[in-house]
């Protein structure tokens, strides 16, 4: 009797403590990806509301602080400008050469943003934007995001084509990126 209590003692233990361990693993992993693009309230990221959006009763956002997030922007549509001209290289990120994801995760770690080399992965990064509502900076997908670009400004973005080509400038208007929009986001 007495090594059959112990027995269920030390299941009910070992439950209790991997169900602890589980969650505390998930709220590391959480925390970090907020860290690493310095976005927070991520619950809220992952139910599909945008945590800069104002809250009811929240002191309202400082203009320094818009203009940091529009500073950021523009920069990094400024350092996609500077690589136009960089061969592409399928499965590269840099520093000489791209592929389209590659680009992009190369220019936001130059502003300290950590992203994966993959463009249906930064998809899940930021938040979603209308196409009538882009900023330098924001991310453009296409193709059932297989791929992407950043955004620089009057309806043009910066990216990394296909073999062959280089990166450079293209137009959200032309065809194939017109029939192909799959979304942006902002992070």
């Amino acid at each position: 009797m007495c090594a059959r209590a112990s027995t269920t003692s030390l299941t009910a233990v070992l439950g209790v403590s991997l169900a602890v361990a589980a969650c505390s693993a998930v709220s590391e992993r959480t925390a970090e990806r907020d860290r690493a693009i310095g976005i927070h309230g991520s619950e809220d990221w992952e139910r599909g509301v945008d945590p800069r959006a104002p809250q009811p009763g929240a002191p309202r956002q400082s203009r320094p602080e818009l203009a940091r997030g529009m500073y950021r922007g523009q920069r990094v549509a400024e350092l996609a400008m500077k690589l136009r001209g960089a061969p592409y290289q399928w499965g590269s990120a840099g520093p000489g050469d791209f592929d389209c994801s590659g680009l992009v995760k190369h220019v936001y770690a130059q502003v300290g943003v950590w992203l994966p080399h993959n463009a249906a992965m930064q998809y899940r990064y930021g938040t979603p934007v209308s196409r009538h509502s882009l900023e330098p900076g924001d991310l453009v997908f296409f193709d059932h995001l297989r791929h992407n670009g950043i955004y620089i400004g009057h309806g043009r973005f910066v990216h990394a084509g296909r073999t062959g080509k280089r990166v450079g400038v293209a137009t959200l208007d032309e065809d194939w990126y017109r029939s192909r929009w799959a979304g942006a986001r902002r992070l």
